[in-house]
């Protein structure tokens, strides 16, 4: 009989002095990554891991504090400093969740909108003949 036992993991904390934010706000969910500059995610947050019950998810009051911790978490693991924030989709609480890490203190170095959008949209259906 082979005893295995778990190595206990070893966390890694990274110290970069500049991180992307990438923050996707829907109708129905706002979601908070913190990234290093290559995209790799080190912490997230959503309403979910924020314990909003489900009439509050989608409101701008949750995404900023969705943001609020996002940063919290990522300020002890990882000392963070700087962001740039890429905003995602057209949910009414998107500059919210900007101001949740404006009012953290934290430096945000530039805002990119990469929401996906069609350069010439599906084709039209063909004209009926009578």
């Amino acid at each position: 009989m082979v005893k295995t036992t778990k190595k206990p993991s070893k966390k890694t904390r990274k110290i970069v002095q500049v991180w992307q934010a990438h923050i996707t706000a829907s109708f129905n969910n706002t979601i908070v990554s913190i990234t290093d500059e290559k995209g790799n995610v080190l912490t997230w947050w959503s309403w979910w891991s924020a314990w909003f019950k489900w009439a509050r998810e989608a409101t701008p009051y949750a995404a900023q504090v969705v943001s609020e911790q996002a940063w919290s978490k990522a300020k002890t693991l990882h000392s963070l400093e700087s962001v740039d924030v890429y905003i995602k989709w057209i949910g009414i609480w998107r500059e919210q969740a900007i101001r949740g890490l404006i009012s953290a203190w934290l430096e945000i170095r530039s805002i990119f909108d990469i929401t996906p959008i069609p350069h010439n949209g599906c084709r039209k259906k063909k004209v009926r003949k009578l």
